[in-house]
């Protein structure tokens, strides 16, 4: 019997198919085993040697795999064909070595697509694990740990309210921090265009001021209305003619077939699809047999896999859309990694591949790669002046006029930014010619700062920066929206300011450490020990040689000393001169008090220097003091149907609305993703709304804002929404649809049932009993197995960290009386022989333990 093991069931299921009856499928479900969650798992002391432990809900598959494995004449190691699927494979094989039971021929093999040609010959050529592509694994996970072990301690010290950094991931904050400064600091200059509608031959067309009184006319030359308006009449005035057309032949070539960036950059701008959902879904396609491999950096496509892409465009168009020659396509991405085939369809006469989102992911890549392989665009580019008859004005349009289709027949390449006047369309004219003109506009603008970025362009630019890999795209961007550091709205990403204050603690105490050029030259050490290049014992040795000595330096610092530094740091963010040259740094609300940055248990705050005679405050992410809370409530209007006053006022939780006075008032926190004004207001303080009535009930279905967000109910049960504004905008078809998705989920467990973890947060790391987060009947809770512990108002149960859930089971554990005290004494359970000593409240001392969820 031969054993083959891949990761999913979908791939075993397939791949058995394929084979014989003397081979058995099993799949490892992932990663078998990893470095575990508590200090001393990587020994730098000793080589780096690192300590791996079976996870816990992998039993039943191990258990599975070794019983096989024992009998078994063959092990085949089929794993993913990248550096992840080299590691899943070799910790396989040390597990059963481990376990003594690993046969004796051991073989490993890879296919870039899951087709029964593709398995059978790669069946027939076996090779050994790839140590060079282990030892880049190796190198990674253990700087991943070390960062997030030996940094997350320094800021739960000394940066309070923060959660964790990465060695990738907080430089990728950054990248969205310095956009939002950019924002921030950009000055924005109003100019004037002036256009004029045409028209030629019943076609429309627009043109627009290029020369005025004989003076030639760019974006920011007319900055006032007074000017525009004189211009518009001048326009208005002329009769215009054709003064010249240059016409310019042009070519567009078809892009190269996906990469796993450009896959995740076009999904998000075609789709709307996040990095993570994208490669959720692409996984599936894979696993389905019907794409090849979706973690890539290569284009290029197999030979006969472009003989079959170009059979399919005769089929589809003709032989005039393709071209001569097959077109070859080469990398051009730096440092490209285990460079695969490109992402394509195994069969490309099939342009359906399954429904919904599968559907249209895979036709997205069935159109990609199959313009890749078809005639270029040809088109003419043309510029077309036009004069009036005293020559001292002219209008100028710009457009091209398209030949040929070619690829563009079938697909065009999705861009970040639209309004390219070139891709307008202009009819045919000639010199001479007097387009009939129809109106004109003299219209206002101002300068507008860089956009911020959307998935698509954040991947592109980590990409251009060499930071991080393609394949670890989806779970950076993933972490940074869990770490609650970035929020989204409107597909675009907005620093929160506890992502803006680490992104500062950061820079200000470890800048060579978020620097971009620093971090892809690290990327490219790791690059070298993928490629056999460089030892990864000596790369690790080099980064720890610089980098636990500055941990150390910073953690001895008091926390009052780091703050005070933030403070000068931050300074001109939070404290910018103002236009009448007064203090920035004066309190507003008693006139003699300074402003500075002070640090509380739950984040950074600016508050007054005479406290606590003067109360004032402010959150960090308030530069300037611009919206500055101050001790007495804004006026946001009258309730035109009451009349009653709507105020803003701030209390113990937060920020909120108030409608009325006295103990009648109605009231309504303010969520984050709201810009708040009286119609606003108004809408929160109404809330629950009724969505409509379900047509299968005929009950009600309401939607509101909870102690965990917005979210539907309907007869007890409840459904997320993503954000508050859709709580507003949510329809009848849309709330069903969510709440029956909710419902298939499931619920909560029946009374008496064991109740699943909501989340299994890792090793206690004073006692290493392993800490999970329930759903309990009064809330969520946390447990290690013997001191339950509430999570408080202030902590959201999504953004609990470690550290926290233990600090929560110490307290309640010191604050329970004796155990047994008055009752009768229960017999001491055998397992509590292998967990520590009896509870105690830890010193605080312990805290300093190095124990961080270790972070891409």
């Amino acid at each position: 019997m031969q054993l083959v093991i891949v990761e999913s069931p979908a791939k075993a299921k397939t791949i058995e198919k394929y084979l014989g009856k003397d081979y058995r499928v099993l799949a490892s479900y992932g990663h078998v085993r990893d470095l575990p969650a508590r200090d001393g798992s990587v020994n730098p002391d000793e080589g780096f040697a690192m300590e791996w432990e079976a996870y816990a809900d992998k039993s039943k598959q191990l258990k599975a795999i070794t019983d096989l494995a024992k009998t078994a004449d063959r092990l085949i190691l089929a794993t993913d064909p990248d550096r992840e699927g080299e590691a899943i494979s070799w910790h396989v094989q040390e597990v059963l070595r481990n376990k003594k039971a690993l046969p004796k021929e051991v073989e490993r093999v890879t296919f870039n697509a899951i087709t029964k040609p593709a398995v059978l010959t790669a069946m027939a050529n076996p090779r050994e694990l790839d140590t060079d592509l282990i030892d880049a694994y190796r190198a990674r996970r253990a700087l991943d740990y070390l960062v997030g072990f030996t940094l997350s301690p320094v800021l739960w010290r000394k940066l309070p309210g923060a959660k964790s950094a990465g060695r990738v991931q907080s430089v990728a904050l950054r990248i969205i921090v310095d956009r939002e400064r950019e924002i921030e600091g950009f000055t924005a200059q109003e100019y004037w265009s002036v256009t004029a509608d045409m028209e030629q031959d019943g076609t429309p067309f627009q043109a627009r001021l290029v020369k005025y009184k004989g003076d030639k006319i760019d974006r920011l030359t007319i900055g006032d209305g007074k000017t525009a308006e004189a211009a518009k009449k001048a326009v208005e005035e002329g009769r215009f003619s054709v003064a010249s057309v240059e016409t310019k032949p042009a070519t567009r070539n078809p892009p190269p077939p996906f990469t796993t960036s450009t896959l995740q950059q076009e999904a998000a701008r075609k789709l709307g699809f996040s990095a993570s959902h994208t490669m959720r879904i692409a996984q599936g396609l894979y696993e389905d047999g019907a794409i090849t491999y979706m973690r890539t950096d290569g284009v290029q496509m197999d030979p006969d896999a472009i003989q079959e892409a170009r059979k399919a465009v005769v089929t589809r168009y003709d032989g005039g859309y393709v071209p001569d020659k097959p077109r070859i396509y080469t990398t051009k991405a730096k440092n490209a990694q285990e460079a695969h085939e490109a992402i394509r369809p195994t069969d490309f006469s099939k342009d359906r591949a399954g429904s919904g989102d599968h559907g249209r992911l895979y036709e997205l890549i069935w159109k990609r790669a199959l313009a890749s392989q078809m005639a270029s665009a040809r088109m003419e580019r043309t510029t077309i002046d036009l004069e009036d008859g005293s020559g001292q004005h002219g209008l100028r349009a710009s457009g091209q006029v398209v030949l040929f289709p070619g690829y563009l027949a079938l697909y065009e390449e999705g861009k970040d930014d639209e309004g390219d006047e070139d891709s307008r369309r202009l009819p045919r004219m000639s010199a001479g010619d007097a387009p009939a003109k129809k109106a004109v506009h003299a219209e206002q603008h101002f300068t507008q700062p860089p956009p911020r970025f959307s998935e698509a362009s954040l991947v592109k630019r980590l990409e251009e920066l060499g930071i991080g890999r393609p394949s670890t795209y989806a779970s950076i961007i993933q972490v940074l929206k869990d770490r609650a550091y970035v929020r989204v709205e409107k597909n675009r990403f907005f620093a929160e300011e506890s992502g803006r204050l680490l992104t500062a603690f950061l820079e200000r105490f470890f800048e060579k450490y978020v620097s971009y050029d620093f971090t892809a030259g690290l990327e490219e050490e790791l690059d070298d020990v993928s490629g056999g290049r460089a030892a990864w014992q000596a790369v690790l040795e080099a980064f720890w040689r610089d980098f636990k000595p500055r941990t150390s330096e910073v953690m001895e610092q008091k926390p009052s000393d780091i703050t005070a530094a933030l403070d000068v740091f931050l300074e001109s963010y939070l404290f910018p001169a103002k236009a009448d040259g007064t203090d920035p740094r004066l309190c507003p609300n008693c006139g003699t008090g300074r402003l500075a940055l002070r640090g509380g248990r739950f984040g950074a705050f600016v508050a007054c220097s005479n406290y606590p005679e003067c109360k004032f405050t402010r959150r960090f992410a308030q530069p300037g003091g611009e919206g500055e809370e101050s001790t007495g409530p804004e006026m946001l209007g009258n309730d035109p149907e009451s009349g009653l006053p709507v105020e803003r006022k701030s209390g113990r939780f937060g920020p909120y609305i108030q409608l009325g006075e006295g103990k009648e008032a109605a009231r309504a926190s303010i969520p984050k993703d709201v810009e708040l004004d009286l119609e606003m207001a108004l809408k929160l303080l109404k809330l629950p709304r009724t969505v409509g009535t379900h047509p299968e009930t005929g009950n009600p279905i309401t939607a509101s804002i909870g102690r965990y967000g917005p979210y539907l109910a309907h007869d007890g049960k409840y459904a997320r929404l993503q954000s508050t504004m859709e709580v507003f905008e949510t329809g009848m078809n849309a709330a069903v649809v969510k709440l029956a998705e909710a419902a298939a989920g499931g619920g909560r467990p029946a009374r008496g049932a064991a109740r699943e973890p909501l989340k299994i947060l890792g090793a206690h790391p004073r006692t290493e009993a392993e800490i999970k987060l329930m759903e309990g009947r009064y809330g969520a809770y946390v447990t290690d197995g013997e001191t339950n512990a509430t999570l408080p108002k202030s902590i959201d149960k999504d953004q609990l960290t470690l550290e926290e859930a233990a600090q929560l089971i110490d307290a309640r554990a010191a604050a329970a009386p004796a155990k047994g005290k008055g009752k009768k004494k229960a017999a001491p359970k055998k397992a509590a022989a292998k967990k520590a000593p009896a509870k105690k409240a830890a010193p605080k001392k312990a805290a300093t333990k190095k124990t961080a969820a270790s972070e891409a």
